[in-house]
């Protein structure tokens, strides 16, 4: 039997009826797992079964969002009857084992607590409190590792995306220590089977707690304190910790790898961080009709205002707003987070007004905040005040999922992408929407310098060095490349097919999961 990958993930991405996932993270995880179906590599794929996902939001008369936690139906679960136990402080938790393989997708398990004395555990998605992220850390990790073992998969590699399944590593250490070897060497008996992928170098990304919290919980797994400072510090950090239990570990593009290497240099015992540039799942995210017409370039064009029009008509189911079809429109849709500048457009609304005004530019914005994240909730609001005030060019569409994810990745006539550069890891949305022609204009950040030909198949947002004012910056090179270069460009219909062509060629060719998969089998799991 050809020995398994264990993919570990807190969230999976698979489909808008199944909300057990946040954003980019889960939407990867769930791209890998299809991908590595398709390819027919032996993947599993563990997680947890959130009992209410991450929050349906709308947007209240205040202007700023409103999260419900709606329970969703799973009929398409297969309980696999395994039952694996975890200790959470004094409590013995005992978690049943789902599987789905629903979207065609390699096998998922998820663990949920089987009593509903522990159901507080999975309810929420990144759980704010201290007590309730550790127990799904440990509920991931520790009971992941013990369902592989009842489940008698023979795991030859444990892949941590992201940290939070790192008490993994810390059960497979204590495991062998239980069987008498000394921490040191089932430390590095370990370091053998795992693998470990960064995603980002924004801090609230890279989880850090205190040991003492960790042994209260049972996350140490009978690890002494020392033992665990060696693996990842006090506080104990996540990150680090993943770094020093994997043999290899990489980041998700090629400007993250340096980054990342940068920002971890100090990390005495590391492993090595590669860079394996993130891909989407073409099946998933590029509309057929766009493949069948990329040689076509009258059908192609025509094929774009079909997805146009499906996306317009949408946005104006949920919002009421209807917008016009035969204006440049703009894309942009993401996390609420502070750095990925939302609202950089508006800074000079001197400079905007009259492209709005004059009916030469439209922009439809989508994203959630995290439903405790004040500042999220915040850049939120402030979309939707500059959408009541230009209802006719700008509207905010609440809810965002993965099918408003697919309809704007194909029906946007441009993406626009302005993170605060190196602070965008990857940026996958934008594969998306470039492999289904959607022009990118984006900072050279993440993913964007390694496929950007500018002026031929998307636009750079200035050249990605520092200034000293970078919203403002950023925000004039924006306003110069759209005046300049995207608007005369969009007057040109074959000039802005060819690009379209040329972008979907660049993003099926460079930057699909299937090519994503086969690298990380070919130099992240490779021994």
């Amino acid at each position: 039997m050809e020995r398994t990958v264990a993919y570990f993930c807190m969230e999976f991405g698979l489909h808008e009826e199944f909300p057990i996932y946040a954003g980019g993270l889960g939407i990867l995880a769930g791209d890998f797992i299809k991908s590595a179906y398709d390819l027919q590599r032996p993947v599993i794929g563990v997680g947890l079964r959130w009992a209410r996902g991450y929050s349906r939001q709308r947007i209240g008369e205040d202007g700023l969002p409103v999260s419900e936690f709606p329970t969703y139906p799973a009929s398409f679960l297969e309980d696999t009857g395994v039952r694996v136990r975890v200790r959470v402080a004094s409590r013995e938790v005992e978690a049943r084992v789902w599987r789905t393989q629903r979207w065609k997708n390699a096998p998922l398990v998820l663990l949920e607590p089987a009593s509903q004395r522990d159901a507080w555990i999975t309810q929420r998605l990144y759980d704010p409190t201290l007590d309730a992220r550790i127990a799904q850390e440990i509920l991931l990790g520790v009971g992941g590792v013990r369902a592989l073992r009842k489940l008698g998969l023979p795991v030859d590699t444990y892949h941590f995306n992201e940290g939070h399944a790192v008490f993994a590593g810390i059960e497979l250490i204590a495991e062998r220590m239980s069987r008498g070897e000394v921490f040191t060497s089932a430390w590095q008996a370990v370091r053998d089977q795992i693998v470990f992928t960064t995603h980002t170098p924004v801090a609230a990304g890279n989880e850090v707690h205190p040991i003492a919290e960790l042994r209260r919980l049972g996350a140490n797994c009978d690890l002494v304190d020392g033992e665990m400072r060696q693996i990842g510090d006090d506080p104990f950090n996540m990150t680090v910790a993943g770094l020093r239990l994997a043999r290899r570990a990489n980041a998700v593009s090629q400007l993250h790898g340096e980054v990342s290497r940068a920002m971890w240099s100090h990390v005495t015992g590391a492993a090595d961080i590669i860079a394996i540039t993130n891909g989407v799942h073409a099946p998933t995210w590029q509309d057929a009709r766009v493949r069948d017409a990329v040689n076509a370039p009258d059908t192609l064009w025509t094929t774009h205002q079909v997805l146009k029009r499906e996306l317009l008509d949408e946005v104006a189911l949920r919002t009421g707003v209807r917008l016009a079809t035969d204006v440049l429109t703009i894309g942009f849709a993401r996390r609420a987070a502070a750095y990925k500048r939302s609202d950089l457009i508006f800074r000079d609304p001197k400079r905007l007004a009259p492209l709005l005004r004059d009916r030469r530019l439209q922009l439809v914005f989508a994203g959630k905040s995290h439903p405790d994240d004040q500042d999220g909730r915040r850049i939120v609001g402030r979309l939707v005040e500059m959408a009541r005030a230009e209802p006719s060019s700008i509207v905010f569409v609440p809810d965002y999922d993965m099918k408003l994810g697919r309809l704007l990745t194909r029906g946007a006539d441009v993406w626009l992408n302005n993170p605060i550069r190196p602070l965008e890891a990857c940026g996958t949305s934008g594969m998306k929407a470039g492999m289904n022609g959607v022009l990118n204009l984006s900072v050279l950040d993440g993913w964007w310098p390694e496929a950007c030909q500018h002026g031929v198949n998307g636009w750079a947002v200035g050249d990605g060095t520092a200034a000293k004012d970078q919203d403002e910056a950023d925000a004039n090179a924006l306003y110069k490349t759209l005046e300049t270069e995207v608007m005369p460009a969009y007057a040109d219909r074959a000039r802005w097919i060819g690009m379209m062509q040329a972008s979907i060629r660049v993003c099926a060719e460079r930057f699909s999961s299937d090519r994503m998969v086969r690298e990380y089998f070919a130099r992240l799991y490779a021994r």
